[in-house]
């Protein structure tokens, strides 16, 4: 797609004393020139459009990184007032103020969603790396208390985004999209990739971009949260489905350091019965800081990478590796890019050659992140990634630092050129393009395989990329896990459903007695906050244990019976018992531009309360989880052992010198359960009316989840990894009090044949009122598909709940075989 849009060297601000000039019909919409400045409306569907500003002389070119739909043909009736031109769809209304150059944007009923800020359009013209060009900024007029979401990945708690300024520059630990949705049922996508200032307080809610050759914007009316996501996906990209084994439970630790440590926690997690899908193999596993990310296999601790890999098949697992955007000066990309003139100057992670904290500056790494905005440094990148690694059998990436690393910041880093412009110009679509690459790569080579990319960060439209980004090295602490929930919820609120965290944060060395001996793993300040973070992972598209400091496999904290183990058994068990849920709403959204994560907001609108609402989700369409978020049993603040404190004076101690603690006990925690429906305990069936906080009675082997009424929820067998057994004798339970529906579905596990069809699908009715469930005919067939099975109806009620236990007696058991079958119960 491409733009032309023009440059004059002044600063030029549209005001009120613009002069009118008649306007131009385009085939989308329309342009006109106010006073210096060319206003042009295009739309792309009925209910998004585009504007873009410019000035007037010299043509540039501007590719779109994120955008990849191409305006439709839409039926537009253009009026003309005295100082207003209007453009209507069946959608939406945009109206052009031609004295002011303002544009305003009205639902089809008239309704007034968002008005750009008059005289508020700014260029500033300046020098970005030899290239004239310039700043870009323009504001916007929100309602007074209307909630706003989006933005990406932000470690700041809040749920919604006003009333805050946020310096958009990707990093470690935020990430960053310029994009936000609105509670009125509209989103706004800003689509600029260099430096950019997102501000709102009373004067407006605004974009400021270093660099902008134009003003080039997206409005898109959805008139609810899942019509902003879906149009944000219409707009930069489909969901592509991931294999059901990324749906299970990953153990990771930085790091392992021989293949046979890797594999040896694989086969302890199968002597235990501790189910586990995937491990990770994290960095220097190709030697040296010198070979930095040589993806080959040069560290002596693994000899044998054939092997390696087999031994993890042959334990029913999967393996993904550790890889970068940068290259160390003794590999061979790294010669053949600087050869090309393909590698950025500025220092990046590691620094030193030498692996020791500080590092070394006396032998510096020399390690360089590559251009990924270059097509051929994408094609070298993959290329030596398909040969060392790919070609051995490794299942996905762990695309680390692809924000990338940007250390010892100096302003003239951002004057490195890029094969698209300066690295100023594109900062922040970097990750977009790097995991894009080798999305894209892999995706032309096999079809057997689905792309599965664990990444640290991501940019607007990167969802089309087959990638689940995490939200970086945390530091381990209470108010990092209670950021994490508003986090992955914004992060959803802007189009991608994919997101995770490290279970129990990154950094937990200040859990030790001292820095580096790994003991918080028997520390009790420690396993509360770990416990507490596993049991939200459940309810996260990706449940991944990972850090360092100490070594987090459920082994380390303690044994079969005792409670901290239980908990973290239960809790994985719990992931497994709701795969068929999980992998039935991973469909939804491929297909119907679901999210996973759902902001209470996307259900409940009508219900202010959960408008900011921080702590609580819905994890699919049916399961309201409110996450145990504070520390009930231990101090928040990190305790010493040998510190004098009340907490820790006249306890009693473990073996290991810590404070021993009663975890059994009972505590409780506080939940909102939204108005508009009733809700049940998803484990003592309970049933509660909506729109009151209710206090759930808890122990650390409880997480608060609640089941919407109406809901039908399949209910997986036990298993010690996701494909061991099929889906012959499901157990689907009916929550009464509303009709529901729920549609299983089923496919090869793996593989993109679902794309041409070839799945199945099974819909469960429940009409409450004569206690009717009708399982219809089976849709849709593919290879190893069962033909037969049973399903084990359980009407959810208070004599039926088993505590901590998942399976439930049946009141009916029934054979179903793909044809339609009606049960009264």
């Amino acid at each position: 797609m491409k733009l032309i849009c023009y440059s004059l060297a002044f600063v030029f601000i549209l005001g009120v004393s613009c002069k009118s000039q008649s306007y131009e019909k385009t085939a989308s919409g329309i342009k006109i020139t106010i006073d210096s400045t060319v206003v042009e409306v295009q739309f792309y569907t009925p209910g998004i459009v585009r504007v873009i500003k410019s000035l007037p002389g010299e043509t540039v070119e501007k590719k779109s990184l994120s955008v990849v739909k191409e305006a439709e043909a839409v039926p537009l009736n253009v009026t003309e007032s005295d100082s207003t031109i209007s453009l209507l769809s069946n959608v939406l209304t945009v109206k052009v103020n031609t004295k002011t150059g303002e544009v305003s944007y009205l639902s089809a009923n008239g309704d007034a969603l968002l008005t750009e800020k008059a005289g508020s359009t700014a260029f500033t013209r300046f020098n970005d790396a030899g290239n004239e060009t310039y700043s870009v900024k323009q504001s916007f007029t929100l309602d007074p208390n209307e909630a706003i979401y989006g933005l990406g990945i932000l470690q700041n708690g809040k749920m919604s985004q006003r009333n805050q300024k946020v310096h958009m520059v990707q990093n470690n630990t935020w990430d960053f999209s310029t994009f936000f949705q609105s509670v009125k049922g509209y989103g706004l996508f800003w689509d600029n990739y260099s430096p950019t200032d997102f501000t709102d307080n009373e004067a407006g809610t605004e974009f400021a971009s270093e660099v902008g050759d134009c003003i080039d914007y997206y409005f898109m009316y959805g008139k609810n949260a899942d019509g902003v996501v879906a149009e944000m996906r219409d707009l930069t990209g489909k969901v592509p489905m991931f294999p059901l084994w990324t749906y299970g439970f990953w153990q990771s630790r930085e790091r392992y350091k021989t293949q046979d440590e890797t594999v040896g926690v694989v086969e302890k997690y199968r002597e235990l019965g501790v189910p586990l899908d995937g491990i990770i193999q994290d960095w220097q596993y190709w030697g040296d800081n010198y070979h930095w990310n040589g993806m080959s296999f040069l560290n002596p601790g693994f000899p044998e990478p054939q092997k390696f890999v087999d031994e993890v098949h042959n334990l029913n697992a999967h393996l993904i590796i550790s890889i970068w955007a940068s290259f160390g000066p003794e590999t061979p990309q790294y010669k053949e890019l600087k050869e090309k003139n393909m590698l950025m100057d500025f220092q990046t992670w590691p620094q030193s050659g030498k692996d020791i904290w500080p590092p070394d500056m006396n032998y510096p790494s020399g390690v360089q992140v590559y251009d990924a905005f270059n097509p051929e440094a994408r094609d070298i990148y993959w290329e030596y990634l398909d040969k060392g690694l790919f070609s051995l059998g490794i299942d996905g990436w762990w695309m680390d630092s692809t924000e990338p690393d940007h250390l010892d910041f100096k302003p003239k880093d951002f004057d490195n050129k890029t094969y698209l412009g300066s690295f100023r110009k594109m900062r922040n679509a970097f990750p977009l393009e790097t995991v894009g690459g080798v999305y894209d790569h892999q995706r032309q080579v096999s079809s057997d395989k689905r792309v599965f990319i664990l990444t640290r960060s991501g940019f607007a439209g990167q969802q089309r990329y087959g990638c689940n980004v995490w939200s970086g090295d945390l530091g381990s602490s209470w108010d990092s896990f209670r950021n994490q929930i508003p986090a992955g919820l914004n992060f959803t609120l802007i189009g991608n459903p994919n997101f995770n965290s490290d279970i129990g944060g990154f950094f937990a060395g200040a859990y030790n007695k001292s820095w580096s001996d790994g003991t918080a793993a028997k520390n009790p300040l420690f396993q509360e906050l770990y416990v507490r973070w596993l049991q939200y992972g459940v309810f996260t598209p990706m449940m991944r244990s990972h850090g360092t400091d100490m070594k987090r496999e459920i082994y380390y904290f303690g044994k079969q019976g005792e409670p901290v183990y239980d908990a973290i058994a239960n809790a994985i068990n719990l992931r497994y018992s709701l795969l068929p849920y999980i992998y039935t709403t991973s469909w939804d959204v491929t297909s119907n531009n679901s999210s996973f994560m759902r902001a209470l907001v996307m259900d409940f609108p009508a219900d202010q309360k959960v408008w900011d609402m921080n702590s609580e989700y819905m994890f699919g369409q049916s399961l309201l989880v409110a996450p145990v978020m504070n520390a009930q049993y231990t101090p928040e603040k990190v305790v010493k052992v040998d510190e004098a404190s009340g907490w820790n004076k006249g306890n009693a101690k473990t073996k290991e010198g810590f404070p021993a603690v009663d975890f059994t006990e009972v505590k409780s925690s506080p939940v909102y359960l939204p108005e508009g429906t009733a809700w049940y305990d998803f484990w003592t069936n309970e049933k509660f009316d909506g729109g009151q906080e209710i206090a759930k009675e808890t122990t650390i082997n409880t997480t608060p989840v609640y089941v919407k009424a109406g809901a039908i929820l399949p209910i997986g067998p036990k298993v010690q990894y996701a494909t061991e057994k099929k889906w012959d004798n499901l157990e689907i339970r009916i929550y009464e009090g509303a009709d529901g529906e729920f549609t299983l579905y089923e496919d090869e596990n793996d593989n993109y044949n679902y794309e041409k069809g070839v799945y199945s699908t099974i819909t469960f009715k429940w009409i409450d009122a004569n206690k009717t469930l009708t399982i219809g005919k089976r849709n849709g067939e593919f290879p190893g598909m069962l033909t037969e099975r049973t399903f084990n109806i359980v009407l959810a009620s208070k004599d039926k709940a088993k505590g901590n236990e998942i399976v439930s007696q049946p009141d009916k058991a029934l054979t179903y075989s793909g044809d339609e079958v009606v049960v009264k119960l």
